[in-house]
């Protein structure tokens, strides 16, 4: 895959996709979003990956934000347009990926920044690592689902604090509200990733599929519907049988 602003590179069923505008701080234009959006597609459907890193080029910046210059002079239909193409372009895709995706936060993750990382499963940060929403200060708010996917994860009280002070938080703090998983040392945030990555793709991936839809749906009144229908369903796939039969026969499934 050749790219303008994004580089991927897959090992071990992982893929890494690093985006690389060191320019200015890997911060998102219109361009960056439609090849991160080709990258995630064909890699959901490449065969030999199971688990998907996502992180910034260099050591300063995950992403600083979405590019100001391409939008400074949006009004309302532009801008709802960017917005709602945004969402269904990348961020959704991402949330609802059949593959895990896991965020590397190197550095500032900030605005649209902040927002990829939340529309990823699962948020590793470095230690160096700043996170906000600093839209207000613009006069705006978050637009690719930061206002609700922030909400869910730390509760409406310290996403209203967040979003209405735009106060940027470290990576502890981040990780005492339960905005990112773990923190490590910068040099080992990506290696970090990658056994996390390895420990999923020796799982089954047509349950954590499953999982990543009832997950998806858990704040829904179709959550607990849809946990049962999914359940039945895996019954009758082969990995489910290859599971069963290896733990009876005390082995190590192969998925």
């Amino acid at each position: 895959m050749n790219f303008d602003n994004i580089v991927v590179e897959k090992e071990n069923r992982t893929a890494v996709l690093t985006i690389r505008r060191p320019q200015s701080l890997n911060a998102l234009n219109s361009a960056t979003i439609k090849e991160l959006s080709t990258a995630f597609e064909i890699l959901n459907e490449d065969q030999e990956v199971r688990v998907i890193i996502l992180i910034g080029d260099g050591p300063k910046s995950f992403v600083a934000g979405a590019d100001i210059k391409e939008f400074s002079d949006f009004g309302q239909e532009k801008a709802e347009e960017l917005a709602r193409n945004g969402q269904s372009f990348l961020f959704n895709k991402i949330e609802n990926l059949k593959k895990p995706v896991i965020a590397a936060v190197n550095g500032f993750a900030l605005g649209g920044g902040l927002e990829l990382a939340l529309a990823c499963h699962i948020r590793y940060a470095s230690e160096n690592a700043r996170l906000g929403l600093p839209e207000v200060t613009l006069g705006l708010i978050p637009g690719y689902g930061g206002t609700q996917r922030l909400a869910k994860i730390v509760g409406k009280g310290l996403a209203n604090e967040m979003i209405f002070s735009a106060k940027m938080i470290d990576a502890k703090k981040a990780k005492e509200i339960g905005l990112v998983n773990e923190v490590f040392p910068l040099e080992d945030l990506l290696s970090k990733a990658k056994e996390l990555a390895t420990t999923i793709s020796y799982n089954s991936p047509m349950a954590i599929e499953k999982a990543i839809k009832a997950i998806n749906l858990s704040d829904t009144d179709k959550g607990y519907d849809a946990e049962i229908q999914f359940f039945g369903e895996l019954f009758d796939m082969p990995d489910k049988k290859e599971g069963v039969s290896a733990f009876l026969e005390k082995r190590k499934p192969t998925f």
